[in-house]
Formats: structure tokens, sequence, C-alpha cells
């Protein structure tokens, strides 16, 4: 199996991807890694090395359009505290991202793109930097239909916000005077409060938006297994990278020379990792991930059922209380720390179990050379 390449920085990671889609122009690179290894912060990395700057640190150019969880920060409610009514989204009119879009009809864009998966209507005021939605309307006194406003749901925001994004990349990939800057997609996370469902008709509208454009490349990164599978099929040999952090560092591993199936590519890493002895707190948060997904393969109603044996399987459901308590910390989402020996040998003990009873290929597993001698 080909190594992984390994970067003691973002910014080398970060170089490392564009010098190589610059040198193969590559179409479309996607990156799968699990939340806390630096997905965001390595999009933010690669779209501050497409700036120049003047002497003064002026930006006077860029190449990168992106989407992450900054893009969805452009925009916060105004809840109309006094008055409880007026309730609109408000739009960062500092940022260049709506910068002449007043003049661009973003409305007639973004609605056919927002109604494949919501039903409300919305307005945009480009002086006030506002939007506001409705799912309803009244006659005022001269008979013309006025709105309700109403506050969306997260998940309707995230559609929202997603769908504008769309619409903007779409006007670079049409070449648009105002986006021609436009070099790179890197969209980060863009389904983190989706169902299944839309989650596959995003990941497969996306995938149909890139194929059929030849103007601008693409990185697209996700931790949602669903997701990042969907892109793979639709999509023609797209670039497919595993993302890892040890806590010293970075690893970027070509997935081809791991297996199809991502959660059993996850289960590898583990596996890994349990022999080397360098065990951090987000494996745990790896590992429930995987068990939620064998629970639901299997139909149980719950991760606990994965690791109960039987009802009274007393191991079974101190570990169940393990995994709950050590993949919820909020030290699995941002730096890595290593665990404590005691929670690797909790952690050691609850894999086994999991890979023992759900059996998986073995030549997919080596074993470490200390336990072949000691067997």
């Amino acid at each position: 199996m080909v190594e992984p390449l390994a970067f003691d920085t973002l910014d080398g990671l970060a170089g490392h991807l564009r010098q190589q889609i610059e040198t193969t122009n590559k179409k479309v690179t996607l990156i799968f890694a699990h939340n806390g290894t630096g997905k965001t912060r390595l999009s933010m990395a690669f779209k501050e090395l497409g700036k120049t700057r003047n002497g003064d640190g002026e930006v006077t150019a860029r190449d990168t359009l992106y989407f992450n969880a900054f893009t969805e920060d452009l925009f916060n409610w105004d809840n109309d505290l006094e008055n409880d009514r007026d309730r609109v989204l408000r739009m960062n009119r500092d940022s260049a991202f709506f910068n002449g879009l007043d003049v661009l009809e973003m409305e007639n864009r973004i609605r056919p793109l927002l109604h494949r998966y919501c039903d409300f209507e919305f307005q945009i005021d480009y002086d006030a930097g506002t939007v506001l939605f409705w799912r309803e309307t009244v006659k005022d006194a001269d008979g013309n239909d006025v709105p309700l406003p109403i506050k969306i749901s997260r998940g309707e925001e995230n559609i929202f916000i997603w769908c504008f994004f769309l619409a903007v990349a779409q006007l670079a990939i049409d070449g648009q005077e105002a986006y021609d800057w436009v070099n790179y997609l890197y969209i980060d996370d863009p389904i983190s409060s989706l169902d299944e469902n839309n989650a596959i008709a995003v990941a497969a509208h996306l995938a149909r938006m890139l194929k059929d454009q030849d103007r601008l490349k693409a990185v697209v990164s996700s931790h949602h297994t669903l997701f990042f599978n969907v892109l793979c099929n639709e999509l023609s040999k797209p670039w497919q990278f595993f993302l890892g952090c040890d806590g010293s560092g970075w690893q970027l591993r070509n997935t081809g020379q791991t297996p199809r199936f991502y959660h059993v590519a996850m289960l590898k890493e583990l596996h890994a990792a349990a022999q080397s002895g360098k065990l951090y707190t987000y494996h745990f948060t790896i590992l429930r991930s995987i068990m939620e997904k064998t629970s639901t393969f299997h139909g149980f109603n719950s991760v606990g059922d994965v690791l109960k044996r039987n009802p009274d399987d007393e191991d079974g459901t101190l570990h169940f209380r393990y995994v709950q308590l050590l993949s919820h910390g909020s030290y699995s989402l941002f730096e890595p720390v290593e665990m404590i020996e005691e929670n690797k040998r909790i952690f050691r003990t609850i894999l086994d179990n999991f890979m023992n009873d759900y059996r998986f290929n073995p030549d997919l597993f080596p074993v470490a050379e200390t336990e072949e001698t000691a067997a």
C-alpha cells in the first residue's frame, strides 16, 4: 500500500494540493475527513494562498470562491426583539462575497435552486442588506398581497445560504464579469444540517454542476460519508483523498489505495492507531460514527445494541457509556489530545470486540509483528 503523504502544516498541505491540481489540470478533488481534523482550516489556507497582496498588505487579487462555516457566518438573524414581527436575515455587506449582486437578479437565480428543497419565498433588500422570508401573505388596505415574515429553521437557513452560494458559483462558472477572477471553487461541508435525502440531492446536483463545466477547478471536503460517496459515484474519476490528523501533523491518503466503502477505511485508521499506540480523543468520535452506521445497517435502534451481546451484557452496557461519554467531549472537536493510558486500554477492548462481533476482511487489518511473534 502506498504510504500517505505527511505535512507538518496546513499551509504546506494546501500548497501541495494547488501544485498538483495545476500540474495535472484535475477538474475535481474530493477530500474525506472527520470533524476536528482541519477541513475548514485547510479551505482557508487554500484560499489564502490564492491571494496577491501589495506592499501595504492589501489584497489586490484572489482566485478562490469558497464555501465553509465562515460563509454561513456572513448571514445573521435580526429577530426584531422590539416588535417581535419583522424578522430578517442580515447579510454582512462588508464582505466581497456580495459585491455587485444587486444588478444580477439574484432572486431569479436562487429561487429555482431553493425550491428543489424548500417551500418558502424570500426577497432580498440590497440597500438594507436583508433577506425577508414568508410562506403566507395577507391583503393590505389597498388589496395588495403583503408577506407574513417568518424565521426559517436552521436547516432551511443553511439550504438558503447554500443555494445563494450555488447561484454565485454559477456566475463564476459562466465567466460573469464580476466573478471572472475565480479559478477555484473550494466547498467544505455544505450539508451539516441536512437529512440523508437532502444530502443525496445536494451531492447529485453539485456533481452535475461540476461535471458540466470546464472553466474552474473544484475542491470539495466533507465528513459526511453518504454525501462523499454520492459525489464519488456521480463524478468522472475525481481525485479522492482521506485526510487524517495525528496531533503532530496531517496525512493525505489517496483513497484509491483504501477500501471503497469509507467506513471500512475509517476502521483501518482506528486499527492502525490502536496498534501504534497513537490514540487521540477524537478516535472515540470516529468509532462512534462507525458503530452508528453499523447499528442502522443491522436494524438496531442504537449504538448500545451493537455493543451489547445480550440484554444482560454488563460489559457492553459499560462500554456503551464509555463511548457516549468519550465521543461527546468538546476536546474531540478541536486540537487533538492524546488519550490517557486507561482510556487507550478501554478503546482497544471496545474496538476488538466490535471487529470480532462484526467480521471484516482480515486481510485489510494486518496484525502487528509483535502480535504475530506472540502467537
